[in-house]
């Protein structure tokens, strides 16, 4: 990956996967927000579960996905963080809450834009590693 690339890399993968990170940790604290509130009257209707239950279960996804983008998965985790988002900001759309679902439409932009960075710096791992390995069709001797 070109060399200037790798400030914004770093800020996105550190920015998005330590704050999915803290949300899902905060989905059990609630010091950040009361998070059952953001959960849209439609959702809450749909839920098998109680909103706590619920809450409890998004902390733990958030937890992993904000995981393995630190850990390397960077990735698969972002895509999914991607996704993660529209869901939440449709859930908040259907609760009103338009200001918080933008941010949401914005961050799952920049998760997206880190997943496709974690390609473009796969494939130029895979292409350096291709071009040191010496191919049996161009040994001479």
């Amino acid at each position: 990956m070109d060399t200037r690339l790798e400030t914004p890399w770093i800020a996105l993968k550190y920015g998005i996967g330590l704050t999915a990170t803290f949300a899902g940790f905060d989905k059990f604290l609630n010091l950040l927000a009361d998070w059952g509130a953001y959960v849209s009257p439609l959702a809450a209707q749909l839920l098998p579960v109680s909103i706590p239950t619920f809450m409890g279960i998004v902390g733990i996804i958030e937890i992993g996905v904000g995981l393995a983008i630190l850990a390397g998965w960077t990735r698969i985790g972002a895509y999914i963080a991607s996704a993660w988002l529209l869901a939440i900001a449709g859930n908040l759309v259907l609760a009103g809450v338009f200001d918080v679902a933008v941010r949401d439409i914005v961050m799952s932009a920049a998760a997206f834009t880190l997943a496709r960075f974690a390609e473009v710096q796969e494939g130029s791992r895979a292409h350096a590693s291709a071009r040191a390995v010496p191919r049996p069709d161009r040994v001479t001797g």
